[in-house]
């Protein structure tokens, strides 16, 4: 429900980590250095919301959704409500469809509060430089939220104030629409600032700026918005520039990103914050362990969500992503029991904490929402298609990735080889990092892991004989939002 928001006022040098010392309501009038601090912080909390718990869901979790709908995940748990995806029966009252929407627009609702707040505040030692930073990463906040909204949903609400009463009443406006006069002015506003290029606390970076508007212009290029080759160069300036500009580099091995030592840090660009010293764990560790298969500390062991037996067998011959303990595992020997145990299949490794499963239950793991290999392909994709072919440089990105996984290098492509290799790049490297789903609505290409070939979205068939249509390239806006704003009907064909 798009509603006030109460914020929590927390310390600047561990902005997610510390218990709030007071509260901050709109109504507040206070000002200080760490009031205008605490204002800023209480935009990330709701980036959570990208892994938050489904109410009344053994097993449930945001990030569910995003996996289960891409046809190559499966799940060890019917109380995730994965068969409705699974057969593409679900509604607008399925489990994930409203704590998505509610988690994105409280984000929303604490950056609005932020960025009216901000800018009044005179404080010593805070210089008009310090609340433009900050005001560009609450910008940065509200343009991730957005995004996330409208890849989802299309159309929905412009909030950009916060309430004043509780009549929400307001329509939905086009998604092209949110873009044009959301998420791009507020990252374009966010790219004049001073940030630093890497941020080690996890804050906005210059490099996330960049990242997340390389992203906004590739997916407003292709479909939905069809914005054209312009954007596709738009795209590449940003992501060539946190390339060769960000100090991000790729980790040596892939079990690089399971050390919570590396969080912020190498080929990290934007992390959503946990810690195994306060409650918020990170909660795709016991979420992706096989279910009751004992071999951790944890009391749940969910079994939440796996990769179907025909992507992993997609995979190139000889590709060390599905070698044992990269990017999945079939066996592990129980610290306590000392027995080695093995599953009936691959489960993903990719938040495999080994102090938590061992010991603590409790993963310091973050959780990524843009990594360096991400943007290289992203380059790679985006320059493509604004140049009309791979530029050196693109080739070259993609034989990063695929260095590391042990592939040998491509050479000169076509134009359509060339794109088709790095989507499949971007589905073998970023499996289950909710990436693949909206690579698939934004290119209207899937994937077909058992002919090879690249399906029409529409029409494509899932190995569980589900079908693509054109009702699945938006989820349904909740049940329990439209029936207290009619405003937001008509619902989004098909629902």
């Amino acid at each position: 429900m798009l509603a006030a928001v109460i914020l929590n006022a927390c310390s600047c040098k561990k902005f997610l980590e510390e218990k709030p010392t007071s509260f901050l309501t709109p109504e507040s009038n206070v000002s200080s250095v760490k009031v205008a601090r605490a204002f800023a912080n209480a935009g990330y909390q709701n980036m959570q919301g990208f892994l938050a718990s489904q109410s009344g869901s053994y097993g449930g979790n945001t990030w569910n959704l995003m996996e289960f709908m891409t046809g190559k995940a499966n799940s060890d748990l019917g109380q995730t409500g994965f068969v409705n995806f699974q057969n593409l029966s679900y509604s607008n009252t399925s489990f994930y469809i409203d704590t998505w929407w509610q988690q994105m627009y409280l984000g929303i609702g604490a950056c609005n509060l932020a960025i009216q707040k901000i800018p009044a505040i005179n404080a010593a030692g805070l210089a008009d430089a310090d609340k433009t930073n900050m005001l560009a990463e609450v910008r940065t906040l509200r343009a991730l939220y957005y995004f996330q909204l409208v890849r989802m949903y299309g159309a929905v609400p412009k909030v950009t104030e916060t309430p004043k009463d509780l009549n929400l009443k307001i329509p939905r406006v086009a998604a092209k629409d949110i873009y044009d006069g959301i998420i791009i002015p507020d990252l374009l506003a966010a790219e004049k600032s001073t940030l630093p290029w890497k941020d080690p606390s996890g804050k906005v970076s210059m490099g996330a700026v960049k990242s997340l508007l390389a992203d906004v212009y590739l997916t407003y290029a292709g479909a939905a918005i069809n914005g054209g080759a312009q954007y596709y160069a738009e795209s590449a300036k940003r992501s060539l520039a946190v390339i060769q500009q960000g100090g991000y580099t790729l980790f040596p091995q892939y079990t690089d990103m399971i050390n919570p030592a590396n969080k912020n840090s190498g080929e990290f660009i934007l992390q959503v914050q946990y810690a195994a010293s306060v409650p918020s764990t990170n909660p795709l560790t016991p979420l992706t362990i096989p279910n009751f298969s004992g071999v951790s500390q944890y009391s749940d062991e969910y079994g939440s969500v796996y990769p179907t037996p025909q992507f992993i067998a997609s995979y190139p011959a000889g590709d060390k992503r599905v070698k044992e303990k990269q990017f999945f595992y079939t066996s592990y020997k129980n610290a306590k029991t000392g027995k080695t145990i093995t599953f009936r299949g691959p489960y993903i490794y990719k938040w495999f904490d080994s102090v938590a499963v061992n010991s603590t239950v409790k993963s310091d793991l973050n959780y990524t929402l843009y990594r360096l290999a991400d943007v290289e392909l992203m380059y790679a994709e985006a320059s493509n298609e604004a140049e009309n072919g791979p530029n050196s440089n693109a080739i070259q990105f993609v034989n990063n990735i695929r260095q590391r996984a042990q592939l040998a290098p491509i050479g000169a492509l076509s134009k359509d080889a060339f794109e088709k290799e790095v989507w499949l790049q971007r589905y073998y490297e970023l499996c289950f990092e909710n990436k693949m789903w909206f690579d698939m609505l934004r290119t209207r290409k899937v994937h077909n892991d058992v002919t090879g070939n690249w399906d029409n979205f529409v029409g494509h068939k899932t190995v569980f004989n589900g079908t693509f249509s054109e009702k699945q390239l938006l989820f349904p806006l909740p049940k329990q939002e439209t029936d207290v704003n009619p405003q937001l009907l008509p619902n989004n064909p098909g629902y």
